[in-house]
């Protein structure tokens, strides 16, 4: 009982007290502290803020249509055909995935900015041109760089979906006369539309949520979002009133798509349950040059050259000058490394709170997994509601609501590097806490048991025999939380001082600042050490532990 009890209070404070804060604030009068409704007719009757809405609504519809064309074909490649290149399209994924959204965003300003970007400068050299071949810094152009960065999210459900469907179905077709591509089409995409719909609704909800790349984008292209909008709600005098009243609208969305997606995905079909049959590789013929192509093309958009931009740029005097060796230093390195004691800062504090937040989520996760699995406390089914109910918050409106929770007194832990490990770990408290009760799941309790009756407790057996056993598991969790954090953006947004930025928050004061040497050189060191964590995992774990754990 004093377990249930310590886990109880530890679940108010990450989970219930902050999330309360929304309901509480949202109806709360800032002069007199009473109940009223005027914070949403503010909202819901000021046409700035329902432009931002539907502004959002669009960029996330055109952003899901993106994310499908870059992902389903690439996931039909990977999963039902012959196309040659198939572990190199993994590799684009995990890698669109390993780089951060705001990194992202900056290769695409560097490569498509009207004015200076390389591809529009080529594209004058060549053609004379004045009007710019590409403009990122439009809603296309937003929508364009955020498809980059949550197509993976298509890829894995659907090639997740596709792997369960028995070739044996197209085969049958292919009797009755059917070609690759029609049987394709008539057999194996309804099949898996579920899972591909499912996913959707995440990239949806992805897109609505996200920060970085707005704020690097929509804020220049004049195009107002809701996560843009909810920062100027924190303008002096902050009306954090407000900013819950209008973070209420995105929470329900994001609550009813999940049910929505949960719903699609026990439907019952063959390409989301059970076990699929006999699967042979489809021979697609002149097809998978074509696959191969767009794999490769997505890939370079996604991966390559954001990275190759970032790359020159970081070791460049000038990076819209043409680079060669009369543009080339090494100076953006020596001083974020060795002179810029604000970078070297931020390098530290993303890392300590990255570490510290994927350490006590894993943990944390980890028990109350094993706990709610074995139903060791009362009120299993509630503790396990609870701890993956952060999901259904987007991360900015979650950082709002630790704001409004400790930033003030009595705790007052605004400016402390506390408060966004805190709210690290319950972001991402459901990731850890679902992959640890799968893995718990699969486990016998008979291990358990023989410990308990040698005369070990519940905790021996805990430490000796079910973390042994599901230390791969384990590992996995902590990399994928420690990879998330070391990128995370909107969580911090409102949590982050002066005294403890991280490296996400900082790239958007370099960008402001135009210092995109110095904002390049940072952001390689952090892709190199991110990747070799992950390389780390895969060595570890297998080469797509990160795919399929995402």
């Amino acid at each position: 009982m004093a377990v249930f009890v310590l886990l109880a209070v530890l679940l108010v404070i990450l989970i219930v007290s902050p999330l309360s804060r929304l309901v509480i604030e949202s109806f709360s009068d800032p002069e007199t502290g009473g109940f009223t409704l005027q914070n949403f007719v503010d909202v819901f009757t000021r046409k700035r803020y329902m432009t931002a809405y539907w502004q959002t609504l669009q960029l996330a519809g055109v952003t899901v249509v993106m994310s499908v064309f870059m992902a389903l074909p690439m996931a039909f490649a990977v999963s039902r055909t012959d196309t040659p290149g198939r572990g190199l399209m993994y590799f684009a994924v995990l890698g669109a995935f390993i780089v951060p959204p705001f990194l992202g965003a900056i290769g695409w300003i560097l490569l498509a900015g009207p004015n200076a970007g390389w591809i529009n400068q080529i594209w004058e050299s060549l053609t004379g041109s004045e009007e710019p071949l590409f403009n990122i810094f439009s809603m296309w152009g937003l929508a364009f760089v955020i498809a980059l960065n949550v197509f993976p999210l298509i890829f894995i459900f659907a090639t997740s979906a596709f792997d369960l469907i028995s070739s044996e179905m197209e085969e049958a077709a292919a009797i009755h006369g059917a070609g690759p591509m029609r049987a394709t089409w008539l057999i194996t995409l309804p099949l898996a539309l579920p899972a591909i719909l499912g996913a959707s609704m995440l990239v949806f909800l992805e897109t609505i949520a996200l920060y970085g790349t707005p704020a690097l984008i929509a804020i220049p292209a004049r195009f107002n979002v809701a996560t843009t909008q909810l920062t100027t709600f924190f303008e002096y005098p902050a009306k954090i009133e407000l900013a819950m009243a209008f973070s209420v609208p995105m929470v329900l969305i994001t609550i009813v798509l999940l049910v929505a997606q949960r719903m699609m995905l026990r439907g019952g079909t063959v390409a989301v349950s059970g076990k699929g049959g006999a699967r042979e590789p489809m021979k697609i013929g002149r097809w998978k040059w074509l696959f191969l192509g767009h794999g490769i093309a997505v890939g370079l958009l996604a991966v390559v050259l954001p990275a190759f931009i970032l790359v020159t740029t970081s070791f460049s005097v000038a990076w819209a000058r043409p680079f060669g060796f009369d543009n080339m230093t090494l100076a953006n390195y020596r001083e974020i490394l060795f002179e810029q004691q604000t970078v070297r800062d931020a390098l530290w504090n993303t890392y300590t709170i990255s570490l510290t937040g994927a350490t006590v989520c894993t943990a944390l996760g980890f028990v109350i997994a094993y706990m709610v699995i074995r139903k060791l406390v009362p009120m299993s089914a509630v503790i396990a509601f609870l701890t993956v109910s952060p999901v259904a918050v987007p991360g900015i409106v979650l950082a709002i609501c630790f704001y409004a929770a400790y930033a003030g007194p009595p705790l007052s832990l605004y400016g402390s590097s506390m408060l966004i490990i805190i709210a690290f770990v319950t972001r991402f408290l459901p990731i850890a806490f679902v992959s640890c009760a799968s893995g718990v799941r699969s486990m016998n309790p008979e291990l358990e048991e023989a410990v308990r009756i040698h005369g070990g407790g519940r905790f021996r057996a805990l430490a000796e025999v079910v973390a042994p056993v599901l230390k791969k598991s384990l590992l996995g969790v902590w990399i994928l939380v420690f990879v998330i954090c070391s990128r995370e953006l909107s969580t911090a947004m409102f949590l982050s001082s002066y005294q403890n930025r991280v490296i996400s928050i900082l790239t958007l004061d370099l960008s402001e600042q135009g210092e995109y040497e110095m904002l390049a050189a940072m952001g390689v060191v952090l892709l190199v050490i991110t990747t070799a964590v992950v390389a780390v995992g895969m060595r570890f774990l297998g080469r797509d532990f990160m795919l399929r754990r995402n």
